[in-house]
């Protein structure tokens, strides 16, 4: 009596699981380790299976036809994919290749089987991912793209999102066919910004973002786009970048709008404290000519009363004193109230005024003001020169109030086309949180008047402690100053 076949020792103790069949019954002959333990059957209950116990899932006729196609000659092999059963029920995918073998004049079927399970969790896993992506890439404002620039200057785009045709108005197949199409859509007015962006994002392998118009001939519309990307370099040399388009047009038509209300802010501004400098000048000059005029006529006319009165009336005539005392002072009232609506000195021009402001100030506080003026003979149109006053005037009045300084410098000079008034203190210096209190209305007033001038004014912490105050204002041409010159000597006249 022949012995059962068994496999030979290497096959025994191979990794993959093998199975020697009986060509005729496909029943179980032998298994090797790794197949025993993988099913969970010992070699005797195996030794009771066939190959459709094993794999339940397998169709008869199908395998039956298959067997027939390969033939009778041995080494002859087909392969098949399948689920293989373990003995708890439970089952994995596996492909199985059979071969044709003779073993003791018997004929033979060596099945060798490989575990798919990882591979399935791979490809599953990656469907997963797939999907999800598809599901972000769907729901995501705007374009998902891939943009590679060949070295022979070649440009394509490897993948395009469904979002192609409502930001762009062409298909993923006309883009991909025809890159230059996207080129082609930049206004341009906008194509050298695009261009050097993605030059600067090149050399330097950095993100690139450009923000930029694009025309929809389909919808006859300009369409604002932000494109944001991020380059690596491909095996070949090319240069991809990964990124998003996303349409900005409503936010950028904010902005303008924005910018454009910010202007017409800034014009009333302008034109409020213009109007309040015209008033104050009025006010000004009213209480100084007519209160001025009518105290003087009063004082004149008590002076004959007094030196009309007897001698022998020393009540009346200490009442006579003390209605021209009182008369001095109203007209020294007028003096100081006319100086503080406008300074007259700012007639003979801005460095005149803050000489003025400046010995005004030692005088009240105490606090010495050294003035640095490289230009004595600037000369300004009369409402920057008002509007720099007053910055003045304000910077002076927070430090009297907030710094406690001991000292303050003020320079003003010229720089190429530019005037910079600098006003200096020794004082405990400003925090940043101070600019952002929300009724510092004195640094807002200050900003916007140096903003009205089509300047800047800036706040920084002076050498050796304390605040230094720099506004900077453009300078008018000559011929601009000369004119406001001869208009400012007109109104005087």
């Amino acid at each position: 009596m022949n012995a059962t076949p068994s496999l030979a020792a290497e096959m025994q103790s191979a990794t993959s699981e093998i199975f020697l069949l009986d060509a005729d019954t496909l029943a179980v002959v032998d298994a090797n380790q790794a197949a025993r333990l993988n099913l969970g059957y010992d070699s005797a209950a195996l030794s009771g299976l066939d190959a459709y116990a094993l794999a339940p899932a397998l169709d008869r006729t199908a395998l039956a036809e298959l067997l027939a196609g390969l033939g009778e000659d041995v080494g002859a092999q087909v392969g098949l994919r399948t689920r293989l059963r373990r003995s708890d029920g439970s089952s994995y995918p596996a492909k199985l290749t059979l071969l044709r073998i003779v073993r003791d004049g018997r004929r033979l079927l060596l099945a060798i089987g490989d575990d798919l399970s990882l591979e399935h969790a791979a490809v599953l896993a990656l469907e997963q991912y797939q999907a999800r992506f598809n599901a972000i890439v769907d729901h995501t404002p705007g374009l998902v793209y891939q943009f590679v620039l060949h070295p022979d200057g070649r440009a394509d785009f490897p993948y395009l999102s469904e979002g192609c045709p409502a930001l762009l108005g062409l298909s993923v197949f006309e883009l991909q066919h025809d890159a230059s199409l996207f080129e082609a859509l930049i206004l341009p007015e906008d194509r050298k910004g695009y261009h050097e962006s993605m030059q600067a994002s090149r050399e330097e392998l950095a993100a690139w973002n450009w923000e930029g118009r694009i025309w929809i001939d389909a919808w006859k519309d300009v369409k604002w786009i932000n494109l944001r990307a991020t380059p690596h370099l491909l095996a070949d040399g090319a240069l991809q970048w990964d990124g998003i388009m996303t349409n900005i047009t409503a936010s950028r038509q904010a902005q303008e709008e924005l910018q454009r209300s910010r202007e017409r802010l800034a014009e009333l501004t302008a034109h409020i404290e213009h109007v309040k400098e015209q008033e104050r000048t009025r006010i000004a000059r009213e209480i100084h000519d007519d209160l001025g005029g009518n105290l003087t006529a009063i004082k004149m006319a008590l002076a004959m009363l007094a030196a009309r009165l007897p001698d022998d009336q020393p009540a009346l005539l200490d009442k006579a004193n003390y209605l021209d005392d009182l008369v001095d002072r109203s007209i020294e009232a007028v003096h100081r109230i006319s100086l503080d609506l406008r300074p007259t000195t700012l007639d003979l021009g801005l460095v005149a005024a803050l000489e003025w402001q400046a010995r005004e100030f030692e005088k009240q506080l105490g606090i010495p003001v050294l003035l640095r003026f490289a230009d004595p003979d600037i000369v300004l149109d009369p409402d920057h020169a008002t509007a720099l006053f007053r910055i003045f005037q304000e910077t002076l009045t927070n430090i009297a109030k907030h710094a406690g300084a001991t000292r303050v410098t003020v320079s003003l000079r010229r720089q190429r086309q530019h005037l910079l008034l600098t006003i200096c203190d020794n004082g405990r210096g400003i925090q940043p949180a101070d600019r952002l209190k929300p009724h510092s209305f004195g640094l807002r007033g200050m900003s916007e008047r140096a903003s009205a001038l089509g300047g800047t004014l800036a706040l920084s912490a002076a050498p050796g402690g304390g605040t230094m105050v720099t506004i900077k204002i453009r300078l008018a041409d000559p011929g601009v100053a000369g004119s406001a010159r001869t208009s400012n000597t007109a109104q005087q006249e």
